[in-house]
C-alpha cells in the first residue's frame, strides 16, 4: 500500500470520527431531556455574562472613585456604547439563528457559509465605529452637556471605546458561531479572560499604580479594550484552530446577497431592537440631564446593577435560541415550545431574585458608586432603584418571547415589541412623568411601559403559534 494510500485511509478515519462527534452534538440538540439541555448550554454564557455584568460594575466603581461628574461623563458615552454592542450582538443573533436553522435541516454547507460572510461582516461593523470615533466623539458630547470635565472624559472614553471596538465586535461574532454549533463553554471561557483582564487593567490604568500611566476616565477605556483584545485573541485561537460542526473560511469565497439578506431577516430587527435600548437610554440622559446630572449619574448606576440581573437572562437566551432554532428547522413544535416554557421559567426565577434585591437593599446597591458620600445620591437612588426594578418580571416575558421570534426568523415582532416599550413607552412617559413630578416620578416609566410591551408579546405570541408553529408536526408529516 503506498503512502498516499495510507495517507487517505487515516483522513478518511479522522473524517468519520469528527463526523461521529458532530452526529452526537446535533442529536443532542434534538433528543436531550429539554430543561438539561437548556442547563447545559445557558450555563456557560450565563457565567459569561455574569463576569461581563461583574466587570461593568467593578469599572464604575473605579470611575465613581474619580468623582460623581467622571460617572456622569461614562454614563453619557453609554449609549454609544449600547449601539456598538447592538450591531455586534445583533448581526451575531442573525448569524446564530440561521446556523442553527441550517444545521437542524442538515444543510451543513449552507451553514459553514452563513459563518463565513458572518465573520466578515464584523469588520465592515468596526469601520463603521471607526469612523464615529474619530468625527463625532467632541460633536457628541458637547451636545450631552457643557460642564468641560465631562466633555473632556467623556470624549477622551467614547475615542478609546469606539475606534477600539474591533476586538470587541470580531469576538461577539465568533461566540455566536461557536454556541450556533453547541459550543457553550469557549464563549464562556472568553468572556471570564476579557472580565478579569478588565477588572486588573482598571485600577491600574486610571490612578496609574506602578509603571502605568495616570488615565483617569480614559483609563477605564484602555483597560476595556485590554481586556476585548486578549478574549479576542483566544477565541480566534479556538474559531480557526478548533473542529466545529461549521467551518469559517476568510477567502475563497464570494458574497452572496441571500445569504447577507438570511442573516439580517434575523439580524436587523435584533440590531434595531438592541439601538432603540441606545436611544431610549441617549433620551433618557437627556431628559434627566435637564433636572439634575446627578440623576444622570444615578441612571448610570442603574445601568450597571440592572446589567447583574438581566445578563444572567441574556445568556440563558444565548443558550435557548440554537435549541429552538434547531428544533424550528428540524419542524419539532414539542420541543420548541417546551424549550420556551422552561427558558421562560427560570428567566423568571432570575429577575424575582433581582426584584427582592432592588426592593431590599437600594441603599447598599447604591453605595457602592457612591465613594464620596453624597446624601443627593441616596436621595434620589433609592427610589429610582425601587420603582424601575418593578419592571423585571414583565421584562422576563418579553426577552423570551423575543426569542423565541428570533429563533423562528420572525425578529420583526422583537423589533416591533422594543419599539413600543421603549420609544412609544419608556421616553414619551418619562417626559410626562418628569414633567409632572419631576425626579421622583419619572422612575415609573420603565414598569409602566413594560406593562404596555407584555400586551404586545402576549398577542404576538399567540398570533405566531396559531398561525405557524402549531403546524410545524403537520408539515413534518406531510414531507414524509
Amino acid at each position: 500500500m503506498s503512502q498516499e494510500q495510507d495517507f487517505q485511509e487515516i483522513e478518511e478515519e479522522y473524517e468519520a470520527e469528527e463526523n461521529a462527534k458532530h452526529d452526537m452534538r446535533m442529536r443532542r440538540m434534538g433528543e436531550m431531556p429539554v430543561g438539561r439541555l437548556i442547563l447545559t448550554m445557558s450555563w456557560p454564557a450565563m457565567i459569561a455574562m455574569l463576569i461581563q455584568a461583574f466587570y461593568n460594575i467593578v469599572d464604575s466603581f473605579f470611575v465613581s472613585m474619580i468623582s460623581e461628574q467622571a460617572l456622569a461623563a461614562v454614563t453619557y458615552v453609554f449609549p454609544i456604547q449600547m449601539l456598538l454592542i447592538s450591531i455586534a450582538i445583533g448581526t451575531g443573533v442573525g448569524i446564530n439563528s440561521l446556523i442553527s436553522r441550517r444545521l437542524g435541516a442538515k444543510l451543513y454547507e449552507e451553514a459553514d457559509m452563513a459563518a463565513n460572510h458572518g465573520y466578515r461582516l464584523s469588520f465592515f461593523n468596526w469601520m463603521f465605529f471607526a469612523l464615529i470615533g474619530i468625527f463625532l466623539t467632541s460633536p457628541f458630547m458637547n451636545l450631552m452637556s457643557d460642564t468641560p470635565f465631562i466633555v473632556e472624559s467623556g470624549s477622551s472614553y467614547m475615542r478609546i471605546i469606539t475606534i477600539g471596538s474591533l476586538f470587541c465586535i470580531v469576538q461577539m461574532t465568533s461566540e455566536k458561531i461557536l454556541q450556533a454549533t453547541g459550543n457553550m463553554i469557549v464563549p464562556m471561557i472568553c468572556g471570564i479572560i476579557g472580565g478579569v483582564s478588565n477588572i486588573i487593567l482598571d485600577p491600574l490604568f486610571i490612578f496609574g499604580i506602578g509603571p502605568f500611566p495616570e488615565l483617569g476616565v480614559a483609563g477605564a477605556g484602555v483597560a476595556t479594550i485590554g481586556g476585548q483584545f486578549l478574549s479576542m485573541c483566544v477565541g480566534q485561537i479556538v474559531l480557526f484552530k478548533g473542529k466545529h460542526a461549521v467551518k469559517v473560511r476568510l477567502w475563497g469565497w464570494k458574497f452572496q446577497g441571500r445569504i447577507v439578506r438570511d442573516i439580517y431577516a434575523v439580524g436587523a430587527p435584533a440590531i434595531l431592537m438592541q439601538s432603540i435600548a441606545s436611544i431610549m437610554q441617549f433620551g433618557m440622559n437627556i431628559i434627566l440631564g435637564t433636572l439634575t446630572e446627578t440623576a444622570v449619574a444615578v441612571m448610570g448606576v442603574y445601568g450597571r446593577l440592572q446589567s447583574f440581573i438581566f445578563m444572567p437572562v441574556f445568556g440563558l437566551n444565548q443558550g435557548v435560541l440554537p435549541i429552538m432554532g434547531f428544533n424550528y428547522g428540524a419542524r419539532n413544535r414539542k420541543r420548541l415550545m417546551e424549550t420556551y416554557k422552561k427558558g421562560l421559567m427560570i428567566a423568571c426565577i432570575i429577575m424575582a431574585i433581582g426584584l427582592v434585591a432592588f426592593q431590599l437593599f437600594p441603599r447598599e446597591l447604591m453605595a457602592v458608586f457612591n465613594s464620596q458620600n453624597s446624601q443627593e445620591m441616596y436621595d434620589i437612588g433609592i427610589p429610582a432603584l425601587r420603582y424601575i426594578s418593578l419592571c423585571f418580571l414583565p421584562a422576563a416575558f418579553g426577552i423570551m418571547s423575543s426569542s423565541i421570534f428570533q429563533a423562528t426568523a420572525h425578529g420583526f415582532l422583537s423589533l416591533w415589541g422594543s419599539l413600543l416599550r421603549q420609544l412609544v413607552g419608556i421616553l414619551p412617559l418619562a417626559w410626562i412623568l418628569a414633567a409632572v413630578g419631576g425626579v421622583d416620578l419619572v422612575w415609573f416609566s420603565f414598569p409602566l411601559a413594560e406593562l404596555i410591551g407584555t400586551v404586545y408579546f402576549a398577542a404576538a405570541l399567540k398570533h405566531l403559534y396559531r398561525t405557524e408553529i402549531r403546524r410545524l408536526d403537520i408539515l413534518e408529516e406531510n414531507a414524509f
